[in-house]
Formats: structure tokens, C-alpha cells, sequence
């Protein structure tokens, strides 16, 4: 009985058989040295292992602290006009937009509206008329007054001479004090009546209503033919905006940002009419008074903004930017890095484990993690205490060289153990 060995000898030892089996054999090596070189390339180009970290750099630039707000635009000075007469209007030669100028070297000002000045006219000539009736009245009392005096002074001489008794010169005593009052009541009364009729003569004066001011009619409440009425309060009929070059915004500071204002500070504003212009300003003033709406307190801060075009007009919303501090070509790190939290590691039973305690920061410090080792798989990384200074909201200042330019700090981390936890 022949065996496969037998058989594999007699293939060989045939000539035909033989090429055969050299064949296979190369194949078979050739197969075996791809797939090695497979693998061994496989072995020499794995893939690192993923970051275990979102790493950044502490860098050099400029950060701006700033408090943001909004607020309705305002005139630096903006004039409400009224009357201080009753009657019809008659005209009203002025119209929204008109500009107008106030009183200049004895002009009393443009004209913004005329008031039916006839009642008053006539008043004007009753008063003077009083004044006139009461005046001859004084001159009648003069006269009454040398009458009386005359009298006293014959009855004294009577009275002397013992032809007139003590109860006569008493009575033309009487007499001359009753004439003598009569005057100073007269006097009185031609004050009373000059005074009713200057007032006449202001009120035929109040029947046109000049600007007060130098620039521009912003509202109009009055047409001619309208009756007003300002018996208990001057209505308002015109609204005068002074100077439109010049704008101030009364923004709504939050009781959280209100301690970081100064005035002088520089300020932008922006408003939704003119996207992407801004328009350059200074905080005035930082008022004390609460605005408390819903329980929510703010403070108005008063920014008076440039408006060279006239672009701003009143009423406009406007969003306010004010620089509170700033430090220029500094160390700085972002946000994120102060805000980050390393995950604790898993406990024995695979579920998390409390964080070990930070250490208690004071003011103006943060907590950062410096990456110590990044080498892939066995990254590394220390809690350290930095001084921190101004902040705008994406970077914070560094106070010292505690971490040098270029330093590698930690922002957030790539774990999928921390991934499926927070999915």
C-alpha cells in the first residue's frame, strides 16, 4: 500500500510532476510574503491613539472688558412748547421737520403757531380804560384833599380865636385823614388796574408762541382752527430738538454691571436702521435713581453719542457698548480653560467617583489644567492657581508670566467614557 509521502516522491522524480510542485511552492511563498509585508506595514502605520484632551495655547493680544445694554435715543436738550392762553388758532406756518431759531440780538424767535388775539385786544382796552376812570378819580380826590385841608387849617384858626369849638376842629381833622386815605386808595387802585392792564397787554403777546430755541420741530400737536385750552395745564403742542448733530442714549445698566461705569468712559451704540455702522460715544453720567420693573433694577446711564448725519433720530433703540477697562499685548488664555473640569476616574465597580476638591480660589485667580505630557495614550495634565485679571467674555487676562507664551492648557476632553456618560 503506497502512502501520500510515496506519492508526493514519485511526482517529484517525474520531470513534469516536479515543475508542478515548484510552482505551488512559489506561489504559496509569494502569498505568504504579501501577506507579511501586510502586516508589517499595518504594525508601522496604526493610527496614534485618539487625544484624550482639547488643547490650546496661552497667547499675547489685547482684551477688552465691556458692559452691554440697551437703551431709546434721545436729544441732548429737546424743548416742549405750550400756550399759557386760551382761544382758536389761526395759524400754524410750521410743520414736522421745519427748522426754527429761537430768540437772537432782540428777535423774539420764529413763529410756530398764532393764537385768535381779538379777546385779548379787547381786554387790553377795558384795562386801559380802567386805568383812565381811575385816574380822574385821584385827581377828584386831590381836590377833596386842598378842600379838606383848607377847612382844618380855617377851623384851627377859629378854634384859636374861640368862634369854633374843640368838636369842630376834631370833625375837620376827621375830614382831612377820610381825604388823605382817599388818595393812597386811589394810588392803589391805578396800580391795580396798570397791573390788569399789563397782563392784558402779555396775554395779547402770549396769543404767538415763538421757539425758545435754535433747531428742529420733532412733533407738531396743533392744526388752525383747533381750540386750545390751558386752563389747568399748558398743553403741549410742539416738541423742539435742539441740535440732532449730537445724541444722547439713556441706556439700562443691570445692578450687576452698574459698579464697573465711570463717566468719561468710551462708548458704541448701534442700531438696527444703519447695520454694521457704529456710532461713537462717552458715558455722561451714571445716575443713582433705581428703575425697578418686574423686580428687575437697573440704573440709567446717560452716553452722549456722536451723529455728524443725522442718522440717529429720536426714539431709536439703540445697543450700547461701554469699555470698562482693557489691557493691550498681554498674556492671555480662553475662557473655556478657566471653566473646565477634569472628569474623576471610573471607581472599581465602573461607575464615577467623586472629584477630588480644587483648591479654594481667591480673588483674581482661576483654576487651569497645564498639559505636563502629550504624548498620545499617556497624556498628562496639573491643576494650577493662575492670577487673572480682565476678561472679555471669550479670553482672560493673565496677570504674571506663571504661564509662559505657548503654554498648553486644557479647554475640554475627547474621553468616549465622558461621551456615552453625557449621551
Amino acid at each position: 500500500m503506497t502512502t501520500a509521502a510515496d506519492d508526493l516522491r514519485d511526482a517529484l522524480s517525474s520531470e513534469e510532476g516536479g515543475r508542478l510542485w515548484l510552482r505551488r511552492l512559489a506561489i504559496f511563498g509569494v502569498v505568504a510574503a504579501v501577506i507579511a509585508a501586510g502586516l508589517g506595514w499595518r504594525v508601522t502605520h496604526r493610527p496614534a491613539p485618539p487625544p484624550k484632551f482639547v488643547i490650546t495655547t496661552v497667547t499675547i493680544g489685547d482684551v477688552t472688558e465691556s458692559v452691554q445694554a440697551t437703551g431709546a435715543v434721545q436729544p441732548l436738550l429737546q424743548v416742549n412748547v405750550g400756550a399759557q392762553i386760551n382761544g382758536r388758532v389761526t395759524s400754524v406756518p410750521v410743520d414736522f421737520n421745519s427748522v426754527v431759531r429761537g430768540p437772537h440780538d432782540g428777535h423774539l424767535g420764529d413763529v410756530l403757531a398764532e393764537i385768535d388775539p381779538t379777546l385779548y385786544g379787547q381786554q387790553v382796552t377795558q384795562a386801559a380804560a380802567a386805568v383812565q376812570a381811575q385816574r380822574a378819580a385821584l385827581d377828584s380826590a386831590k381836590g377833596t384833599l386842598e378842600q379838606m385841608r383848607a377847612n382844618y387849617d380855617r377851623t384851627l384858626k377859629l378854634y384859636a380865636q374861640t368862634l369854633a369849638s374843640r368838636a369842630d376842629v376834631d370833625t375837620a381833622k376827621g375830614n382831612l385823614d377820610v381825604a388823605l386815605a382817599g388818595i393812597a386808595s386811589a394810588n392803589a387802585q391805578i396800580a391795580s388796574m396798570n397791573a390788569q392792564l399789563s397782563q392784558s397787554v402779555t396775554n395779547v403777546g402770549f396769543t404767538k408762541i415763538y421757539s425758545p430755541v435754535d433747531g428742529i420741530v420733532v412733533t407738531r400737536g396743533i392744526d388752525p382752527g383747533a381750540t386750545v385750552v390751558a386752563s389747568f395745564q399748558s398743553p403741549v403742542l410742539f416738541v423742539i430738538a435742539q441740535d440732532l448733530r449730537k445724541m444722547r442714549v439713556l441706556a439700562d445698566i443691570d445692578e450687576a454691571d452698574v459698579g464697573k461705569l465711570r463717566e468719561k468712559m468710551e462708548a458704541t451704540a448701534v442700531v438696527d436702521a444703519f447695520p454694521g455702522e457704529t456710532f461713537h460715544g462717552v458715558v455722561q453720567q451714571v445716575r443713582y435713581s433705581p428703575n425697578n420693573v418686574a423686580g428687575v433694577v437697573t440704573y440709567s446711564a446717560v452716553v452722549e453719542v456722536e451723529n455728524p448725519e443725522e442718522k440717529l433720530r429720536p426714539g431709536m433703540t439703540a445697543t450700547v457698548t461701554i469699555k470698562t477697562r482693557e489691557a493691550k499685548n498681554v498674556l492671555r488664555i480662553p475662557n473655556a480653560a478657566l471653566r473646565f473640569k477634569l472628569t474623576p476616574p471610573p471607581g472599581p465597580d465602573g461607575g464615577p467617583t467623586t472629584a477630588p476638591p480644587e483648591t479654594p480660589l481667591g480673588k483674581g485667580e482661576g483654576h487651569v489644567h497645564v498639559l505636563l505630557s502629550d504624548k498620545p495614550g499617556d497624556e498628562k495634565e496639573e491643576l494650577r492657581v493662575v492670577p487673572i485679571g480682565v476678561t472679555d467674555g471669550l479670553f482672560t487676562e493673565l496677570t504674571s508670566d506663571a504661564l509662559p507664551l505657548g503654554t498648553k492648557i486644557v479647554t475640554d476632553e475627547l474621553d468616549d467614557k465622558k461621551k456615552k456618560g453625557l449621551f
